[in-house]
């Protein structure tokens, strides 16, 4: 209260100190200019003297009861730039289906299947034995251009396919294979070819919803044409000797085909090995006699 009445008399003095107007002190800022004070300074220096003596020592309050609550602070996740954001487009690397969905497609050519064998067998097989696996030139017919259909292209490599069907009568057996990636491009495929088959009976030879047993007794009991199928059920259907490939005429590749991931059917590690075991069973010594045409649809 004392502090509160001395700072509305003296105007000489500037308070200083925390928002509490109590809890401050005082500090002289020049002469006297209020006449009541002065006049009562002036009646003794001894009064005036214990007054300003009484008045500076009055009791301060404790600033230690009232202190502060501390605020809290958060950090701020600094803001993505577009530099930061471009640096970071520039480290993804490139997928190999970003690649090919901006490369042209290529037809597919006897020395890619050669290019493949020998990658396929080098790590386990000596050079004399690679020089064995060397498909015959003449063993190949002509490679699709990406500008046919599969009817048109069959039409192309076999164009006597109703006299050759009608003569054939072994069951057990086809006289033309085609082989793709999956069940679904098989389906795909057998749709496909109606003007070239005509009349001749077509099975397909997969292992989605058909067991091998099934097939195995299809074979046996009718006289097949044409199979279309995968390579790991038509070497199991061998295997179990289920189907006999000596009078098969024709073994087609659906080699340019993509699929969604845009893979051919030779970028699968599954279907790559099944496509190289089939080969080493009967195929590559029916090639080499002769008997037996490759083709890259």
């Amino acid at each position: 209260m004392q502090a509160s009445r001395l700072r509305s008399t003296l105007q000489g003095y500037t308070l200083t100190g925390i928002e509490d107007p109590e809890a401050c002190t005082l500090t002289w800022a020049g002469p006297c200019h209020s006449p009541s004070y002065c006049e009562q300074a002036s009646d003794g220096e001894g009064r005036g003297d214990t007054e300003m003596m009484q008045q500076e020592t009055a009791p301060v309050p404790d600033l230690s009861k009232e202190t502060k609550q501390p605020k809290e602070c958060f950090l701020m996740q600094p803001k993505e730039t577009k530099e930061d954001a471009t640096k970071t487009r520039k480290r993804r690397k490139k997928k190999i289906t970003d690649v090919l969905a901006k490369s042209e497609p290529k037809p597919g050519t006897p020395e890619d299947l050669q290019k493949l064998t020998k990658d396929y067998y080098s790590s386990n097989r000596s050079v004399i034995e690679l020089e064995e696996l060397n498909l015959p030139d003449s063993c190949f017919l002509k490679a699709n251009d990406l500008t046919h259909s599969l009817s048109s292209y069959l039409k192309e490599i076999c164009p006597k396919w109703v006299k050759l069907w009608k003569k054939h009568n072994e069951k057990k057996s086809v006289l033309m294979l085609i082989i793709c990636s999956s069940a679904v491009r098989a389906l795909e495929l057998i749709r496909s070819m109606t003007a070239f088959r005509g009349d001749s009976k077509v099975m397909k030879l997969f292992a989605k919803h058909i067991k091998v047993q099934e097939q195995v007794k299809l074979l046996e009991k009718h006289v097949v044409h044409l199979g279309v199928g995968t390579p790991g059920r038509i070497k199991e259907l061998v295997k179990q000797g289920g189907l006999n490939l000596n009078p098969l005429k024709f073994l087609v590749f659906d080699w340019n085909w993509r699929d969604q991931k845009l893979r051919k059917m030779m970028d699968i590690p599954e279907i790559r090995k099944d496509v190289f075991e089939l080969l080493e069973m009967e195929v590559l010594n029916l090639c080499k006699s002769e008997s037996l045409k490759l083709g890259l649809f």
